[in-house]
């Protein structure tokens, strides 16, 4: 009887036809990973919006170049988004991206971003109806509205900031219904701003998209930059944490640390020790830590050779790290 109204309906289905487990794609951290998909080698999910937003400096645009590195990888195709015309080639090289494979475009407004977004999409699925596809958008804090583009002068409007918001708002709405079956990851970097007069309460808020952009989100994640790494008149890295603030994969709220070294991009071990010992594979003591089912002993620092190096002493890690 349920596949006779099945027949009838044109765009109806079972549940259980529906694919459940997006396809993940790694961010560079494998913390992360955690944080957002309960998987060391899982990351952002195809078929969502993902958002890293935060200060200034806090590495929204390093996570996403290394989800577009690691979407290369793949052999997925990767298209940049560049609102803020500041995105680095070089830098991007030095992270691994391979510029022959990524599709960039710098759009003058917040409507032609999402119309080039679209037409991108399009177009690949024109020829290619499977391999997924990673859009990186960095981002949608700097995009004006036409209405901005076109208004005499540089005073601050607050109905055309409302404006924008409201573009924003039915731009998602046209391409969210899209992303999941066209195999569509998308990713976007928005930055904070903090209110003026707030006595109460948190005074920061998102740059862009208004109340609107987090209903639209699968995952959010919030940067923060908490130390540098080297001499602080002359640093090499930064550290920070990252919390998930919304979740439709696993449950929310969950932080890990990250470390990005300027030269190297993002650390993939850095903030994976606590993690480890929730999950029991390694127990702390002190600055120690052993490995249960090899009893090998190591401080934090050492980690990340020791992985590199495949020391048999830390191969339940290697083979966690690697599980699918």
């Amino acid at each position: 009887m349920t596949s006779d109204i099945i027949l009838k309906l044109k765009n109806a289905s079972m549940l259980s036809e529906q694919e459940l487990t997006p396809e993940l794609i790694s961010t560079g951290s494998y913390a992360l990973n955690k944080v957002i998909s309960g998987k060391y080698n899982g990351g952002v999910p195809i078929g969502m919006i993902t958002q890293f937003i935060g200060a200034a400096s806090t590495a929204k645009t390093v996570f996403g170049t290394h989800i577009l590195r690691n979407a290369q990888k793949k052999g997925y195709y990767t298209v940049i988004i560049d609102s803020e015309n500041a995105y680095n080639p070089v830098f991007a090289r030095t992270l691994g991206i391979d510029p022959n494979k990524l599709i960039y475009a710098a759009p003058p407004c917040v409507e032609d971003c999402f119309d080039t977004i679209e037409k991108i999409i399009n177009s690949i699925r024109t020829d290619d109806s499977d391999t997924p596809i990673v859009v990186f958008y960095d981002s949608l804090a700097v995009s004006p509205s036409k209405v901005e583009m076109e208004a005499e002068g540089y005073e601050g409007n607050n109905m055309i900031g409302a404006q924008r918001a409201k573009q924003i708002g039915a731009a998602l709405r046209k391409i969210n219904p899209i992303l999941r079956p066209k195999n569509v990851a998308f990713v976007i970097v928005n930055q904070v701003r903090t209110k003026v007069g707030v006595m109460y309460g948190d005074p920061r808020t998102a740059a862009a998209g208004g109340n609107a952009l987090d209903y639209y989100l699968g995952v959010n994640l919030q940067t923060s930059k908490s130390d540098v790494v080297g001499d602080k008149e002359s640093p090499t890295g930064i550290r920070g944490k990252v919390v998930n603030k919304k979740n439709k994969l696993i449950e929310p709220f969950k932080v890990c640390e990250f470390e990005l070294m300027f030269n190297e991009g993002l650390n993939p071990y850095y903030g994976l020790l606590p993690h480890l010992e929730r999950d029991g594979i390694v127990e702390r003591g002190g600055s120690w830590y052993t490995v249960k089912s090899t009893g090998k002993k190591f401080q934090s620092a050492h980690l990340k050779d020791l992985i590199e190096s495949e020391d048999e002493g830390v191969r339940p890690i290697i083979d966690l790290l690697n599980e699918e």
